[in-house]
């Protein structure tokens, strides 16, 4: 790992209304974590824009925040696997015109095919990986960076994998986009760390999701916990308190 590591503040909550009057965008918004992101934001004040690939997820997702009566996401479907330049700057040209503003990005999407090895990865799944988890982060963020630096303070937060594992054997093209992630985002942060804009890593403790599922077979996922903590901790890093953890990967990892 080049980043180096920050830490939650010992006894951190997030606070009621803590990212109230900020605009957040989630990707990957439907996943594990990326709706367990979209519920914390919402619940900490923020109006959250949810985008995915596939819209009638993204509507479940409206219609289980409505009834768990926190605020009503806004659906903005962007399939990031083949989108182009022009739909990143299309979105962020509609987050202008809607709110005038975009306070934070949390990178949630991800593509994994699955434990492999090398000589038998294929190339699709590998481009794939890539793109989705280091290429598609780089163009939305890139698109965004015009409103995020109007911005008093702002916030990019890129998801990390535990970086001893990944660089392991049969992780293949999602262990080396990781490693591309983390260092996309050192080099984002020494270009903006004189700017509004705070570039942030995170780095979670295993949490239950459909990507740990696959990735551990043969473990028991329904005794991890929900990624709820691993939510929580984006709100933190979205919030003008983690301004000293800028530039620094997160880790949530118990050891």
């Amino acid at each position: 790992m080049t980043l180096a590591r920050s830490f939650l503040p010992a006894g951190w909550v997030p606070a009621e209304g803590s990212l109230s009057g900020r605009v957040v965008l989630v990707t990957g918004a439907y996943g594990g974590l990326g709706s367990a992101v979209a519920r914390a934001a919402s619940r900490a004040g923020a109006t959250v824009v949810i985008t995915g690939k596939r819209k009638r997820q993204l509507e479940q997702l409206y219609d289980a925040m409505v009834a768990e009566q926190l605020p009503e996401p806004v659906i903005h479907p962007l399939d990031m696997e083949i989108a182009t330049p022009n739909d990143y700057l299309n979105m962020a040209e509609g987050l202008e015109r809607d709110f005038g503003r975009l306070d934070g990005i949390v990178h949630a999407a991800v593509s994994f095919n699955g434990l492999v090895p090398l000589a038998m990865h294929k190339p699709d799944d590998w481009l794939r990986a890539l793109h989705v988890n280091v290429s598609a982060p780089f163009a939305l963020t890139q698109a965004c960076m015009p409103l995020l630096t109007q911005a008093a303070d702002s916030s990019v937060v890129f998801v990390l994998d535990d970086p001893e594992r990944v660089s392991k054997a049969h992780w293949g093209g999602y262990g080396v986009s990781k490693a591309a992630l983390e260092r996309f985002a050192e080099i984002l942060h020494q270009e903006t760390e004189s700017s509004p804009l705070r570039v942030h890593a995170l780095l979670p403790a295993p949490m239950r999701t459909a990507l740990r599922r696959e990735a551990y077979f043969g473990e028991d996922t329904s005794k991890q916990p929900l990624p709820d903590a691993t939510a929580e901790a984006a709100v933190y890093l979205l919030g003008p308190q983690a301004v000293a953890a800028r530039g620094t990967a997160l880790d949530l990892r118990s050891d």
